[in-house]
């Protein structure tokens, strides 16, 4: 790492340099640093696997279409969805091709073993770096947490930041940034970088598609910095006196809110249709989790169906992760 550098370079390091944080395997949940709806439940799976089924039975995915998850960490979010896919419509397993962009080699390996001991021949996967590599002609993309990992710019009152040995100074001028948060209304915070291209890539790479993604933020940005970092499920702003960012440095996880508005409008301007913006809460219930539980609930033990129970009750109560977290849609149409 240099002396001085932009902060969007800095924070690239700090994920997904060579011994950045998500370049080597982390575990997520109880024993890591942060919880996600992946690990919360499997049925946040459940109801993308019964949505992706809804977008076939309604013509949108075709039956030999493209199941495609980016980012997907351990593999685990697409495995839950297969699982499910298989109990409630086991056809389109034959028929359904399931690809993961994945930059870092080690990761490809791990989501291929999980997949091999979870599915043996049944699934095939398919790998690609990224979304440039990757052609098809009929998809549903989905991803978790992926917006607020995109390396961003820190801007106060006109100027954007740098680092120098691990201390943040402002007194860089960059007009892209100046740009972003006078669209945004912002005179402190975060803005992103890669939004435009990655919605470009996206659009270019297939012909028709529908995008889904969950992620903490709002619509309209937040008026102050929200940029954080997680350690042990330890919540430490980045900006918090006595701070040792450099013990935390690809150690652990830094994050920030998104602004949606950013997202919807990179979407845009790649010609590709902004559908809706609803908390997760409601997004999980309008896609038939309450359904799923009643399946649940028909097949298994009393003692097994609470446990179940409980875990839904975290991806979609307002105190955990219900209202916090939102689901953004998109639809590019031939």
């Amino acid at each position: 790492m240099t002396d001085s550098m932009k902060f969007s370079e800095y924070m690239s390091e700090w994920l997904y340099g060579e011994n950045g944080y998500y370049a080597t395997y982390k575990n997520i949940g109880k024993s890591g640093d942060f919880y996600t709806a992946v690990s919360t439940s499997k049925f946040f799976g459940g109801c993308v696997a019964k949505h992706i089924i809804s977008l076939v039975d309604e013509g949108f995915l075709h039956p030999s279409g493209t199941v495609c998850e980016i980012g997907a960490h351990h593999g685990y979010f697409l495995a839950d969805v297969i699982e499910f896919i298989y109990t409630l419509r086991p056809k389109l397993l034959t028929t359904l091709k399931f690809v993961i962009i994945e930059r870092f080699d080690n990761l490809q390996e791990f989501q291929t073993n999980y997949f091999k001991e979870s599915f043996g021949d049944v699934v095939s996967l398919t790998h690609y770096k990224s979304l440039t590599e990757f052609k098809c002609k009929n998809a549903f993309f989905i991803a978790n947490e992926i917006f607020d990992a995109f390396p961003c710019e820190l801007y106060y009152k006109g100027k954007t930041a740098r680092v120098d040995a691990h201390n943040i100074e402002f007194d860089v001028d960059n007009s892209w940034v100046d740009e972003k948060a006078k669209q945004y209304h912002k005179d402190r915070g975060e803005i992103a970088l890669g939004y435009e291209e990655f919605a470009c890539e996206m659009a270019e790479s297939c012909e028709k598609f529908e995008f889904m993604s969950f992620d903490y933020g709002e619509m309209a940005a937040r008026p102050d910095f929200s940029i954080r970092v997680y350690e042990k499920h330890k919540v430490i702003p980045l900006f918090e006196e006595d701070i040792q960012r450099e013990k935390l440095f690809a150690k652990s996880d830094i994050t920030y809110d998104v602004t949606f508005a950013h997202v919807k409008d990179a979407y845009a301007d790649a010609g590709v249709e902004f559908i809706e913006l609803k908390a997760q809460m409601v997004a999980l219930v309008d896609m038939g989790i309450l359904d799923l539980l009643e399946i649940l609930k028909e097949n298994v033990e009393e003692e097994l169906y609470k446990q179940e129970l409980e875990k839904v009750k975290m991806l979609i109560l307002p105190d955990f992760l219900g209202e916090r977290f939102k689901m953004i849609r998109f639809r590019k149409s031939i």
